[in-house]
C-alpha cells in the first residue's frame, strides 16, 4: 500500500486535496513491468462508499499480475481508507452533470498514473486504465487527455445515473451520450467497452447509443456485448471473470502485450 497525495480542480477554482490510497501487486518476475490501473466504481450510499475495501477484485488482480502487469488499485477521495469529500455526486437525476464527474475522476487516476509511473518496476511507456461502472467513465474520460504512457482504456460497464429499481432507465442518459461523444472527440487511444445484456441500471440498448456516438466522433472503441450474467449483468467484473478473461486478453493481445492463453 502507498498513499498519493492528488489534487482536484473544482468550480469556481477551489481545489480538493487529499491523500489516495493506493494498494499495489507486483508479478513475481524481476525487472520494468507494464502498468494496470484498476479503478471503481460509486458506491450508493455514503455508508457504502465509506467501508468500501482497498483489495476488492482479487480474481482480477490475480489475471493481471499473472500477466505480467504491476497492478495498482486507488481508493479515490471520499472512499474508505482515503477518506476525504465525496467529489463525484452529479446533481439530481433530472439534472446529471456528467462531464465534471468523469473529469474529477479522470483527474485522480491521471495523478495516480504519474507517482506509479515513477516506481522503479514499472515501464512508465506502457500504461492500460480499466475501470468498473464510475471506474469505467472515468478510464474513458482520462485516456481522452491522451496522458503520456497510456495505451488503452478498458471500460466495463461504464456510465452514471443508474437505479437498479429502474431497470434500463438511467438518469439523463441523452446528456451522458453528449459526455461520451465529445470524449471521443479528443481521443486518439484504442478502448475496449464491455457491457452485460441484463445490466439493470443501462439496460442493452443505450450502451451501444453511447459507443456509437463516440466512435462517431471520432474515439476508438470495440464494443463487446455480453449476454446475461447473474440477476445483474452490472457486477460482470467482479462476478464472472471467466466470461471477460478470453475477451480481454484477447484484446490486449492485438495490442502486443504477451497473455496467457
Amino acid at each position: 500500500m502507498q498513499k498519493v497525495p492528488v489534487s482536484v480542480q473544482m468550480e469556481g477554482g477551489a481545489a480538493a486535496t487529499g491523500e489516495l490510497v493506493v494498494t499495489v501487486y507486483a508479478p513475481a518476475a524481476p525487472g520494468k513491468h507494464p502498468l494496470l490501473v484498476i479503478n471503481h466504481g460509486r458506491g450508493a450510499t455514503a455508508a457504502d462508499r465509506a467501508k468500501m475495501s482497498r483489495t476488492q477484485f482479487p480474481e482480477a488482480v490475480k489475471f493481471f499480475t499473472d500477466a505480467g502487469f504491476v497492478v495498482a488499485m486507488p481508493l479515490r477521495l471520499g472512499y474508505g481508507e482515503t477518506g476525504g469529500p465525496d467529489l463525484e455526486d452529479s446533481g439530481p437525476c433530472g439534472d446529471r452533470q456528467f462531464t465534471p464527474m468523469f473529469d474529477r475522476v479522470a483527474s485522480q487516476i491521471g495523478q495516480v498514473v504519474k507517482a506509479l509511473q515513477q516506481h522503479p518496476d514499472v515501464d512508465a511507456s506502457n500504461v492500460v486504465l480499466v475501470g468498473q461502472s464510475l471506474g469505467g467513465g472515468g478510464a474513458i474520460a482520462l485516456a481522452a487527455q491522451n496522458p503520456p504512457g497510456v495505451k488503452t482504456a478498458i471500460n466495463f460497464a461504464g456510465g452514471a445515473g443508474g437505479d437498479a429499481k429502474s431497470p434500463g432507465q438511467p438518469c439523463g442518459p441523452e446528456r451522458l451520450q453528449q459526455t461520451f461523444a465529445a470524449y471521443g472527440q479528443t481521443s486518439r487511444l484504442p478502448t475496449l467497452w464491455i457491457y452485460a445484456e441484463n445490466d439493470l441500471f443501462w439496460g442493452p440498448d443505450w450502451p451501444k447509443r453511447w459507443v456509437d456516438a463516440y466512435n462517431a466522433a471520432g474515439g476508438r472503441a470495440t464494443f463487446v456485448p455480453m449476454g446475461p450474467d447473474g440477476n445483474n449483468g452490472h457486477l460482470l467484473f467482479p462476478r464472472s471473470p471467466q466470461k471477460w478473461q478470453p475477451v480481454v486478453a484477447e484484446y490486449l493481445r492485438g495490442l502486443g502485450y504477451a497473455m496467457p492463453k
